[in-house]
Formats: C-alpha cells, structure tokens, sequence
C-alpha cells in the first residue's frame, strides 16, 4: 500500500448519517435504472414490434453496458478524485435516461440502455467510497446499509415502474428517472467532501491491467465472484420472467400489482442486512452456506405458480433474501482484501454480478418460451444448487 493510501485508509473519516442515506438513496436510483425493464418488457415489446422470445435483449444490453463500466469506470476510484467521478456520472445518467424514453427507433432505444447501464455503475463508486470512509470495524455495516439502498432500488424499481406504465406509459418512467437523477447530482455537489486522498498513483492502464490479476492470486476473490455470478444469475432468472405468466391469463395482473411482489422481497432483502455485521464477526463461510440453502429452496415455492400467489410471494421472500446475505457477505469481504485498490476490487466483483444477472435474462425469457414457467424454474434452480456447490467443495477444501 502507498503511504498516501495508508494515510487515507488510516484517517478515514465517519460517515454522518444523512450523507450515508444519500448514498443509499443515489443507489436505489442508479441501480432501479437497470432494473426499471424487466417489469416494462411486454410493452416495450409491443411499441417497437419486438418478439417476446427476444425481448430479454433490452435487459441483457443494459447488462453489457454495466459490466463495461465495471471495467472501464469503476476502477479510475482508485486514481481520481471519487467524489468528482460520482457528480459526472450522476448528472450524465440524466442525460441518458432521457435519451431512453425519447427514442424514436429500437436501434436509439438499445443504444440508450447500454449507456445506461455504463453509467449506473456510480453505484460500485459510491459503495467503494463508504467504505473508505469507514472504520474497519464498521465497514461491513456501512457496506450493507449502502447496499441496502441498492436492494430498495432493485425491488421498489418494479414496483414504482408499474404504476407509471399503468397511468402513462413505459416512457415516463425513463423521464421520472433522469428528473430523480438530476436531483439527486445537485444535492451530492452540496455534500460530498472535498479533497479526499485518492488510494493509488498508479497510472489508469497499470489499474486495469491488475484487475485481473487480483482475482487470480486470491482464491478469496475467485471464490466471492463465482457466488456473484450464479445468485444473480438465479435473481435475474426470477425477476425477468415472473412479468409474462403474471400478465397472461389466468391472472392477468397489471404492471403495479405485479411490482407489489417487488415490495414483498424488499422485505427478505432488507432482513438480510444484517448479513455485514455478522462478516464483520467472522461468521461469512455460515452466512452464505444458510443463504444459499435457502435460494435453492425458494425456487420450489416459486415453482408453485400458477397454483398459488402466496406460496409463490414466500419464494420471492426467500430468493430476496438469500442473494442479499451473499452480496453484503462478498463485499463485505472482498474490501477487506486491499484497502488501496477497493475500487477495482469492486469493479471486477460486478462484472461477475452483472455477467449472471446478463445471463439469466436472457435465458429466462428463452426458457419461458419454450417450456413456460417449469423451464424458468429449472434454470433457477440449477444456478442456486451450482452455487451450494460452489460453497460445499470450498467448505470440504479448508477443512
């Protein structure tokens, strides 16, 4: 570690507690922009004549986008100042969302939701920053409650989503988005501090040439990034494919009372923020082995549509739960790791992330229109069981 990193790790400010809830807030916000599709997907579909089978393309670009700026955005928090790399990204995804729900064709509309994803990886910079700012013994409660804000975003997204498709349409979602963004830039340029020490001098080619370097010296990094890629993918699995059977008959919900099953995993999400305390204990191996049992375990629930809403909402319940308590346990862990390159850390964490969230778009829409909601499940279902997998040969090894 540099001497200007350890300084900067060493005096680290706290966070106060209204700055804290604007990064959660901000996270919601970038992050709900990724996910704001998945619920919009039908009419989306059917402004711009695209198939249903191929529908999931507008998830997975945005995908592609994110996983870009993991790789090329993130890391420069490591080189430059954050706080500056945060007000740009915030008030260019203004721009960006704007051009999403104006566009005139499908080509403007794809081009607008990889910039969109490429840009809402302020997400990872403002995470990374809490935990420069925090103690070491708060770090892990500082990442989840930031993280929280991501999960708030991710599920409260289909919810909000759905009420505006129903009263306006799916454009102004995307308008209502780059007006929260744009708000939310003004109020950071008044409170994000100044002159923070950046963690690394290394030249930005030198940064992105040792991202994949970390992940293949640590075991610990492998390890964390192959539990992200599969949950997610089993979260991506879920969330893209539920809007088709719930639309169609025989319920033929609407928009907002199918973002209400979003407001149902808020709740198992936000019960595992307790996830980071209990890394911050030492208790990471257990969290994740009890979490990813019951991921595997929530896909039977979710299995039971159509024959019943409520069992099939205490799978939503479990699968929201389960993937937080490994996301917070990962990051938790993974900037334990290098204090001076947490950026990068995190950067190449969520290109994992993002990958599995990617990959489960587009397989659950192909699934589902080839072998319905048992084929979505089934996807599902073997992410989660590879991921316990994962876990069980790792548990066998250190022991």
């Amino acid at each position: 570690m540099t001497d200007t990193a350890r300084r900067a790790v060493e005096t680290a400010p706290l966070l106060s507690r209204g700055m804290l809830l604007l990064f959660a807030v901000t996270c919601g916000a970038s992050v709900a922009t990724i996910y704001a599709p998945q619920p919009l997907l039908d009419t989306i579909a059917a402004s711009f004549g695209i198939a249903p089978g191929a529908v999931g393309l507008v998830v997975t670009l945005t995908q592609i986008g994110y996983a870009a700026g993991l790789i090329l955005i993130v890391p420069l928090g490591d080189i430059v100042d954050r706080s500056k790399l945060i007000l740009v990204q915030t008030l260019l995804s203004a721009v960006a969302l704007s051009t999403v729900a104006l566009a005139p064709n499908v080509f403007v509309l794809f081009g607008g939701m990889i910039v969109v994803g490429l840009l809402a990886v302020v997400v990872q910079v403002l995470v990374a920053m809490s935990a420069a700012l925090a103690r070491p013994q708060d770090r892990g409660r500082f990442v989840g409650l930031v993280t929280s804000g991501v999960v708030i975003g991710i599920l409260a997204a289909r919810f909000v989503a759905g009420v505006l498709v129903d009263l306006a349409g799916w454009r102004v979602v995307y308008l209502v988005s780059a007006g929260i963004m744009l708000l939310l830039g003004l109020l950071l340029a008044r409170v994000l501090p100044r002159d923070v020490p950046v963690a690394s001098t290394e030249r930005y080619s030198a940064v992105l040439k040792s991202i994949p370097r970390l992940f293949l010296r640590d075991p610990v990094l492998r390890l964390r990034a192959g539990f992200a890629f599969l949950v997610f993918a089993s979260f991506s699995t879920l969330w893209t494919a539920m809007v088709l059977p719930l639309s169609a008959a025989p319920f033929s919900l609407s928009h907002m009372q199918i973002g209400l099953f979003g407001i149902a995993g808020l709740a198992g999400a936000l019960a595992a923020g307790r996830a980071g305390r209990l890394a911050d204990k030492g208790c990471s191996g257990r969290v994740t082995g009890v979490s990813l049992v019951l991921l595997s375990l929530s896909w039977l629930a979710i299995g039971f549509l159509p024959r019943s809403l409520v069992v099939f909402a205490m799978g939503v319940v479990m699968l929201d739960f389960a993937v937080q308590a490994v996301h917070v346990t990962n990051q938790s862990l993974i900037f334990a790791r290098r204090p001076e390159a947490r950026s990068r850390l995190v950067g190449g964490y969520m290109v994992f992330y993002s990958a599995g969230s990617a990959l489960g778009a587009i397989t659950s829409t192909a699934s589902y229109a080839h072998f319905g909601w048992a084929g979505v499940c089934g996807v599902g279902a073997a992410f989660s069981l590879a991921a316990l997998l994962l876990w069980l040969l790792d548990t066998i090894k250190r022991t």
